[in-house]
């Protein structure tokens, strides 16, 4: 296949991860808002606050009943977290159930592997949860996770009070309240009076009722600002895993992934081939949903049937994920998550491999599922796709919108430069790895290089059409000020 050809694979790739996963992002972000502004501390603390087995099978039922896609889990995960949820329940059991215990992961895997696979998987995930909480309650220190929810206030800590929107406090536009728990800062008005809402008029169990703070228009005017700052911090990692992950699937073939992998012979044969898939899941940047037509790949080309498992668990630690849990947490808390996230994912796969197996429940390599409609898909992005707008009307309006319109290009730019700079890191170790494989070597070194240059050219034109949108936009915006 040539290079424009795998291009052209690589784009479609893209382009269909993002189509797939589009409506699971608005989703997941949206909750994430809602949690982080309409749930009390209070409260998430009284529900989620220990690290009991009750707490985990708590967390674990509101991350099944979320969305599926893993950027949108870990933001949702660190709302609980920072309003008071044990890292137990929070960055362990829902954590984990929101990208690989919910419905349409389930369903994805019962049309495209069929429905042994999603036994399975849900057999695993509760294996996997359970090796999170004992990690997390007899191995991690308590003081570890003090520390990270410490450093993840300080992340924000010039925040707005209400959002999560950045409140300078040297901003004029900025609100400062004076309030019991000391200086509160604020993005606007709106913000400061659903603060007081919050905090202010209580029920007879110490906090504001649902039903008010949903009814209430600077709630949900808060929750769509808090929407759009989790978007604002994500989307440059979602970005590049969305991109890495096309080109890696466009350009390195199928069969060398399952040369990797040799007839299972026994336990160690199938611990080491689990261990790699995990590893090939954390470099191929794809989240749960996303992992399945790879997965049925690896399925009919000899990977073991709880390795493909463990392959699809390894989604929470791709490296934009892992860069996300340090930036929240600090760099302890990250290599925690990444090292406890790996184990657990291993041993549920090895072990629903053994448990499934005896019990006959391993369908054979030539017996998978069929195709998946693109209704489903379709449907919810047309459904979601305008709460996002309305999202971002809400928190810009329309003064910010054309300024966030005029700086896209900009931004899109950077995001560009994000993900030829990662290119060339790889062109660079490839060259390396290959500079003593002989002519064969030689030769696909000079292909990896070709590849990098073109992703080079590629982003040059991309720029250019960003920036002819950009004179568009502002040329609209111009000509529907002189109609008013």
């Amino acid at each position: 296949m040539s290079v424009t050809a795998s291009f052209a694979d690589a784009i479609r790739l893209v382009a269909s991860m993002t189509w797939e996963t589009w409506w699971a992002l608005v989703l997941g972000f949206t909750l994430s808002g809602v949690v982080e502004v309409f749930v009390s501390e209070q409260r998430m603390t009284e529900v989620l606050g220990d690290d009991g087995w009750r707490e985990v099978a708590l967390g674990s039922a509101f991350g099944a009943a979320s969305s599926s896609c893993s950027y949108s889990a870990v933001g949702t995960s660190k709302s609980l977290f920072k309003k008071g949820a044990s890292g137990v329940a929070s960055l362990g059991a829902f954590l984990f159930a929101s990208t690989d215990l919910v419905i349409e992961l389930g369903l994805v895997m019962w049309v495209l592997l069929g429905w042994e696979f999603v036994v399975g998987e849900y057999l695993g995930g509760v294996i996997a949860i359970c090796v999170l909480a004992l990690i997390f309650r007899n191995v991690v220190p308590q003081s570890w996770f003090d520390a990270a929810r410490e450093h993840l206030h300080d992340v924000e800590e010039t925040n707005c009070d209400a959002c999560g929107m950045e409140a300078d406090p040297t901003d004029e536009e900025t609100i400062a309240a004076e309030t019991t728990g000391g200086t509160k800062y604020f993005c606007c008005g709106g913000c400061r009076r659903a603060y007081e809402s919050q905090h202010g008029e209580t029920s007879s169990t110490g906090e504001v009722a649902w039903a008010d703070k949903l009814l209430t228009v600077d709630g949900w005017d808060a929750a769509c600002k808090k929407t759009v700052k989790d978007w604002e911090m994500l989307w440059e990692d979602i970005a590049l895993g969305f991109v890495l992950a096309g080109l890696i699937g466009a350009f390195v073939p199928e069969a060398w992934w399952a040369a990797l992998f040799g007839v299972e012979t026994g336990l160690q044969s199938v611990v080491f081939d689990t261990v790699i898939a995990v590893v090939i899941g954390v470099v191929t940047f794809m989240c749960s949903v996303g992992n399945v037509p790879f997965a049925l790949v690896l399925w009919t080309n000899g990977l073991p049937f709880g390795s493909v498992l463990a392959f699809i668990y390894a989604d929470l630690i791709i490296p934009p994920l892992v860069r996300t849990y340090r930036r929240y947490y600090g760099i302890r808390m990250a290599a925690v998550l990444f090292g406890s996230l790996f184990v657990a994912a291993v041993v549920a796969g090895v072990a629903a491999h053994y448990l499934l197996g005896g019990l006959g429940i391993v369908p054979p390599r030539t017996e998978v599922g069929g195709t998946l409609s693109g209704g489903y898909t379709t449907t919810l992005n047309l459904v979601l796709t305008p709460v996002f707008l309305a999202q971002v009307y809400v928190t810009y309006g329309p003064e910010r919108m054309e300024a966030a319109i005029r700086e896209l290009p900009q931004a899109a730019w950077r995001g560009c430069e994000t993900v030829l700079d990662a290119t060339d890191l790889l062109v660079q170790t490839a060259a390396a790895f290959l500079a003593d494989l002989g002519d064969a070597g030689r030769t696909l070194g000079t292909g990896v290089r070709s590849v990098g240059a073109g992703i080079v050219t590629i982003g040059g034109a991309f720029r250019m059409v960003l920036g002819a949108v950009r004179a568009a936009c502002s040329k609209l915006y111009t000509e529907g000020r002189n109609l008013r």
